[in-house]
């Protein structure tokens, strides 16, 4: 697998944004998620992090303990898709993004990763290929 593809993760009110997963950082991974999709989820905050709930089951791949801002990333704990828009209650300062513990980053949030702000708890969510 080489390259880079696009989700799109919609919520019930509207607000969306689109991602681009790179398809070199966490192969396995990409490969999973891109099975599974489309996909419902429900939103879940973790202070400035969206996260929710993904039906496939990953091990670590290139893992980071810091993570830049719109970051896609795949939390093995979960299993969980996570999607940073700022710092989180583990992050040292509020210039430092840091998961609560290690993520597989697989991709970037094309525009500003803030209007994910405007999602609500449990607010029903659609991914899909795009």
């Amino acid at each position: 697998m080489a390259g880079k593809t696009k989700i799109r993760i919609t919520s019930n009110s509207g607000v969306f944004v689109e991602c681009e997963l790179d398809l070199n950082t966490a192969p396995k991974t990409v490969a999973a998620l891109l099975k599974a999709l489309p996909l419902k989820s429900r939103a879940n905050f973790w202070g400035q992090e969206l996260y929710f709930s993904v039906p496939f089951v990953a091990g670590y791949e290139n893992a980071k303990e810091v993570v830049g801002l719109g970051d896609v990333a795949y939390w093995p704990e979960g299993p969980a898709l996570c999607l940073f828009y700022g710092p989180t209650p583990c992050s040292p300062s509020s210039d430092v993004i840091k998961p609560y513990s290690p993520v597989n980053v697989i991709g970037k949030v094309l525009g500003n990763p803030k209007i994910l702000a405007q999602i609500d708890e449990n607010e029903e969510l659609k991914v899909e290929k795009i």
